[in-house]
Protein backbone atom coordinates (compact mmCIF):
# COMPACT_ATOMS: atom_id res chain seq x y z
CA UNK A 1 0.00 0.00 0.00
CA UNK A 2 0.74 3.72 -0.88
CA UNK A 3 1.42 5.64 2.22
CA UNK A 4 2.15 9.11 -0.22
CA UNK A 5 -1.44 8.17 -0.68
CA UNK A 6 -2.19 8.36 2.87
CA UNK A 7 -1.52 12.16 2.79
CA UNK A 8 -2.32 13.55 -1.00
CA UNK A 9 -1.88 17.26 -0.14
CA UNK A 10 1.61 16.57 1.51
CA UNK A 11 2.97 14.33 -1.39
CA UNK A 12 1.65 16.78 -4.09
CA UNK A 13 3.66 19.59 -1.99
CA UNK A 14 6.87 17.59 -1.77
CA UNK A 15 6.37 15.93 -5.42
CA UNK A 16 5.39 17.53 -8.53
CA UNK A 17 3.70 20.54 -7.42
CA UNK A 18 6.41 21.70 -4.84
CA UNK A 19 6.89 24.68 -6.96
CA UNK A 20 3.27 25.82 -5.27
CA UNK A 21 4.61 25.39 -1.80
CA UNK A 22 4.68 27.41 0.96
CA UNK A 23 6.12 26.49 4.45
CA UNK A 24 8.79 24.25 6.30
CA UNK A 25 10.14 21.10 6.18
CA UNK A 26 7.25 19.42 8.49
CA UNK A 27 4.29 21.86 7.48
CA UNK A 28 3.40 23.10 4.01
CA UNK A 29 0.26 25.37 2.09
CA UNK A 30 -0.81 26.14 -1.72
CA UNK A 31 -1.32 29.91 -2.16
CA UNK A 32 -5.08 30.62 -1.03
CA UNK A 33 -5.42 31.70 -4.67
CA UNK A 34 -4.27 28.34 -6.01
CA UNK A 35 -5.52 26.15 -3.69
CA UNK A 36 -6.57 26.10 0.14
CA UNK A 37 -5.15 22.50 0.93
CA UNK A 38 -2.57 22.37 4.20
CA UNK A 39 -0.33 19.38 4.76
CA UNK A 40 1.70 18.11 7.73
CA UNK A 41 4.49 15.81 7.01
CA UNK A 42 3.38 14.15 10.56
CA UNK A 43 0.24 14.87 12.43
CA UNK A 44 0.83 15.86 15.55
CA UNK A 45 0.21 18.78 18.00
CA UNK A 46 3.37 20.84 17.58
CA UNK A 47 2.52 20.69 13.71
CA UNK A 48 -0.63 22.08 14.34
CA UNK A 49 0.75 24.64 16.16
CA UNK A 50 3.34 25.39 13.37
CA UNK A 51 -0.12 25.45 10.70
CA UNK A 52 -1.32 28.14 13.19
CA UNK A 53 1.82 30.28 13.50
CA UNK A 54 2.28 30.09 9.52
CA UNK A 55 -0.69 30.46 7.91
CA UNK A 56 -2.84 34.38 7.89
CA UNK A 57 -5.61 34.88 10.02
CA UNK A 58 -7.66 35.24 7.16
CA UNK A 59 -7.35 32.24 5.32
CA UNK A 60 -9.76 29.24 5.16
CA UNK A 61 -8.12 26.04 5.05
CA UNK A 62 -8.36 22.32 3.69
CA UNK A 63 -6.62 19.51 6.28
CA UNK A 64 -7.25 15.99 4.13
CA UNK A 65 -5.77 12.86 5.89
CA UNK A 66 -6.99 9.22 5.07
CA UNK A 67 -7.09 9.44 8.59
CA UNK A 68 -10.19 10.85 11.08
CA UNK A 69 -8.27 13.57 12.66
CA UNK A 70 -9.00 15.57 16.15
CA UNK A 71 -8.32 19.36 15.07
CA UNK A 72 -6.79 21.28 17.67
CA UNK A 73 -9.38 23.76 19.63
CA UNK A 74 -6.95 26.48 18.15
CA UNK A 75 -8.82 26.05 14.32
CA UNK A 76 -12.74 26.26 13.88
CA UNK A 77 -13.73 23.42 11.97
CA UNK A 78 -16.11 25.26 9.62
CA UNK A 79 -17.09 21.93 7.36
CA UNK A 80 -16.42 18.10 7.78
CA UNK A 81 -16.22 15.93 4.83
CA UNK A 82 -16.00 12.13 4.36
CA UNK A 83 -15.21 11.00 1.32
CA UNK A 84 -13.83 8.10 -1.00
CA UNK A 85 -9.96 7.93 -2.83
CA UNK A 86 -10.55 6.22 -5.63
CA UNK A 87 -7.47 4.83 -8.18
CA UNK A 88 -7.93 3.73 -11.71
CA UNK A 89 -5.45 0.69 -12.32
CA UNK A 90 -7.10 -0.53 -15.35
CA UNK A 91 -5.38 0.23 -19.20
CA UNK A 92 -6.07 3.39 -21.64
CA UNK A 93 -9.40 3.50 -22.83
CA UNK A 94 -9.86 2.75 -26.56
CA UNK A 95 -11.30 5.66 -28.44
CA UNK A 96 -10.82 9.57 -29.58
CA UNK A 97 -12.04 11.22 -26.67
CA UNK A 98 -10.15 14.78 -26.94
CA UNK A 99 -13.35 15.75 -29.57
CA UNK A 100 -14.91 18.74 -29.00
CA UNK A 101 -12.51 19.32 -26.04
CA UNK A 102 -11.51 22.85 -26.06
CA UNK A 103 -8.16 23.89 -23.66
CA UNK A 104 -8.83 26.58 -20.83
CA UNK A 105 -6.53 29.25 -20.05
CA UNK A 106 -6.66 32.01 -18.55
CA UNK A 107 -9.85 33.71 -20.47
CA UNK A 108 -11.85 31.22 -19.54
CA UNK A 109 -10.95 31.61 -15.39
CA UNK A 110 -14.34 33.29 -14.97
CA UNK A 111 -16.96 30.80 -16.65
CA UNK A 112 -14.93 28.32 -14.46
CA UNK A 113 -15.31 30.31 -11.61
CA UNK A 114 -19.14 30.63 -12.48
CA UNK A 115 -19.75 26.67 -13.16
CA UNK A 116 -17.43 25.35 -10.26
CA UNK A 117 -19.61 27.84 -7.58
CA UNK A 118 -22.81 26.45 -9.33
CA UNK A 119 -21.44 23.04 -9.50
CA UNK A 120 -19.24 22.75 -6.20
CA UNK A 121 -16.79 19.91 -7.47
CA UNK A 122 -14.68 21.08 -4.45
CA UNK A 123 -12.37 23.68 -3.98
CA UNK A 124 -11.82 26.18 -6.94
CA UNK A 125 -10.17 29.47 -6.67
CA UNK A 126 -8.81 32.21 -9.00
CA UNK A 127 -5.49 30.36 -9.81
CA UNK A 128 -6.64 26.56 -10.10
CA UNK A 129 -6.02 26.48 -13.45
CA UNK A 130 -2.58 26.67 -12.64
CA UNK A 131 -2.28 23.12 -12.13
CA UNK A 132 -2.48 22.28 -15.67
CA UNK A 133 -4.55 20.07 -18.11
CA UNK A 134 -7.96 21.98 -17.82
CA UNK A 135 -10.41 20.86 -20.34
CA UNK A 136 -13.74 22.49 -21.22
CA UNK A 137 -16.87 21.15 -23.87
CA UNK A 138 -18.77 24.52 -24.84
CA UNK A 139 -22.42 24.51 -25.79
CA UNK A 140 -23.47 27.38 -27.48
CA UNK A 141 -20.41 29.35 -26.73
CA UNK A 142 -21.08 28.61 -23.06
CA UNK A 143 -19.03 26.37 -20.69
CA UNK A 144 -21.18 23.11 -19.81
CA UNK A 145 -18.46 20.90 -18.33
CA UNK A 146 -14.72 20.98 -17.30
CA UNK A 147 -12.23 18.62 -15.98
CA UNK A 148 -8.57 19.25 -14.90
CA UNK A 149 -5.85 18.09 -12.87
CA UNK A 150 -4.74 18.73 -9.16
CA UNK A 151 -2.89 16.89 -6.60
CA UNK A 152 0.22 15.65 -8.95
CA UNK A 153 3.05 13.30 -6.99
CA UNK A 154 4.52 10.55 -9.50
CA UNK A 155 3.03 8.11 -9.98
CA UNK A 156 -0.18 9.16 -8.92
CA UNK A 157 -1.98 12.53 -10.72
CA UNK A 158 -5.39 13.27 -9.41
CA UNK A 159 -8.10 14.31 -11.27
CA UNK A 160 -10.23 16.94 -9.93
CA UNK A 161 -13.01 19.42 -10.46
CA UNK A 162 -15.31 16.97 -12.75
CA UNK A 163 -18.01 19.27 -13.19
CA UNK A 164 -21.33 19.81 -15.90
CA UNK A 165 -23.88 22.67 -15.75
CA UNK A 166 -27.40 21.27 -14.60
CA UNK A 167 -28.60 22.55 -17.96
CA UNK A 168 -26.06 19.76 -20.00
CA UNK A 169 -26.58 17.05 -17.87
CA UNK A 170 -27.06 13.26 -19.27
CA UNK A 171 -25.07 14.22 -22.69
CA UNK A 172 -21.97 11.79 -21.33
CA UNK A 173 -19.75 15.57 -21.04
CA UNK A 174 -18.27 14.38 -17.86
CA UNK A 175 -17.63 10.83 -18.94
CA UNK A 176 -15.66 12.26 -21.96
CA UNK A 177 -13.69 14.71 -20.17
CA UNK A 178 -12.85 11.78 -17.37
CA UNK A 179 -11.93 9.43 -20.63
CA UNK A 180 -9.43 12.27 -21.82
CA UNK A 181 -7.89 12.40 -18.46
CA UNK A 182 -7.58 8.93 -17.97
CA UNK A 183 -6.09 8.01 -21.25
CA UNK A 184 -3.38 11.35 -20.59
CA UNK A 185 -2.49 10.10 -17.56
CA UNK A 186 -2.25 6.39 -18.62
CA UNK A 187 0.00 7.67 -21.68
CA UNK A 188 2.38 9.43 -19.39
CA UNK A 189 2.81 6.50 -17.52
CA UNK A 190 1.22 7.16 -14.29
CA UNK A 191 -1.78 6.50 -12.17
CA UNK A 192 -5.51 8.52 -12.34
CA UNK A 193 -7.04 9.49 -8.82
CA UNK A 194 -9.87 10.94 -7.65
CA UNK A 195 -11.32 11.90 -4.43
CA UNK A 196 -15.62 12.52 -4.22
CA UNK A 197 -17.66 12.88 -1.52
CA UNK A 198 -18.82 10.11 0.36
CA UNK A 199 -22.30 10.27 -0.21
CA UNK A 200 -21.88 11.81 -3.82
CA UNK A 201 -23.64 8.70 -5.33
CA UNK A 202 -24.25 9.40 -8.83
CA UNK A 203 -20.90 9.70 -9.62
CA UNK A 204 -19.75 7.51 -7.14
CA UNK A 205 -21.37 5.18 -9.64
CA UNK A 206 -19.78 7.51 -12.75
CA UNK A 207 -16.44 6.43 -11.43
CA UNK A 208 -16.76 2.76 -10.52
CA UNK A 209 -18.47 2.02 -13.76
CA UNK A 210 -15.31 3.52 -15.80
CA UNK A 211 -12.88 0.98 -13.66
CA UNK A 212 -12.40 3.35 -10.36
CA UNK A 213 -12.40 1.13 -7.11
CA UNK A 214 -11.99 2.84 -3.85
CA UNK A 215 -8.96 2.67 -2.24
CA UNK A 216 -9.24 4.20 1.16
CA UNK A 217 -12.31 6.34 3.55
CA UNK A 218 -10.70 9.73 3.21
CA UNK A 219 -11.32 13.14 5.50
CA UNK A 220 -11.49 16.41 4.63
CA UNK A 221 -11.54 19.61 7.52
CA UNK A 222 -12.34 22.79 6.29
CA UNK A 223 -10.88 24.85 9.10
CA UNK A 224 -10.21 28.79 9.79
CA UNK A 225 -8.26 30.45 12.66
CA UNK A 226 -9.70 30.83 16.22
Amino acid sequence: MDIMLDNPAWSALTGHNTHFANGTESVKYFASEVSPFVALKEISEDSFKELYELTPAERTSLFVNVKETAIPATFKVLHYIPGLQMIYLGDEKPGDWNEGLVDLTDEHIPEMLALTKLTNPGPFAARTIDFGHYKGIFEDGKLAAMAGQRMHFSPYAEISAVCTHPDNLGKGYARRLLLHHINRIKAAGEIPILHVRHDNERAINVYKDMGFTTRSAIYFYVIKKV
